[in-house]
């Protein structure tokens, strides 16, 4: 069924809690930016895939994939997905959380990028490429969500771990790597403001 009508009154349950809270709770709105960066997330997945001019080598077999380094690009935002639902059930309260690793992997991921990028010394206005402007679109989400989980772990009705924090904290900077390497890779020259 699509639909209970169990939360028609405003409210809402989380994993093995039998009691009801607010859907405006903290809880409830982190719960929601996760699910809004994740969504916004399947849609610049669905962009990599045409972005040939972006990212593109062609394998063995002649079939074009979209690569950094050796990773493809919609592979990295897959495993983005599958790691923002481990963090949605800690918040809603399962027994799993990101380590370490995960952290790990994403660090390693911008190292990579950072190699083929010029070096930041200022502010970028968003755009260039489409595929540039909806991963900062993603960065933008991807910072609110994070927002969202640090007023729970400060309300400290649920516990988040840091690593957790961690991990939403290089999801922004990978995403910025992501936007500004699609530019690059298509020959778009950054745009600084002129506060002008």
């Amino acid at each position: 069924m699509f639909y209970t009508r169990k939360g028609d009154k405003g409210t809402t349950k989380t994993f093995g809690c039998d009691q009801r809270i607010s859907k405006s709770s903290v809880i409830a709105e982190a719960l929601g930016s996760l699910d809004e960066i994740n969504s916004f997330l399947g849609f610049c997945k669905v962009k990599v895939r045409p972005a040939r001019n972006a990212f593109s080598t062609a394998d063995a077999g002649g079939k074009e994939k979209l690569l950094i380094g050796k990773l493809e690009v919609g592979q990295i935002v897959h495993d983005i997905q599958k790691n923002l639902f481990i963090i949605q059930a800690e918040l809603a309260g399962a027994s799993m959380s990101i380590d370490e690793e995960k952290i790990k992997e994403v660090e390693a991921i911008i190292n990579s990028i950072e190699k083929e990028l010029p070096p930041i010394k200022t502010f970028f206005i968003s755009g260039g490429t489409e595929l540039a402007a909806l991963f900062d679109i993603a960065r933008t989400i991807s910072r609110k969500a994070e927002r969202r989980v640090v007023e729970v772990k400060e309300e400290g009705k649920v516990s988040v771990k840091e690593s957790t924090l961690a991990y939403l904290n290089r999801l922004s900077s990978l995403l910025y790597a992501l936007a500004r390497l699609a530019n690059h890779k298509a020959g778009i020259t950054e745009k600084s403001p002129d506060y002008k």
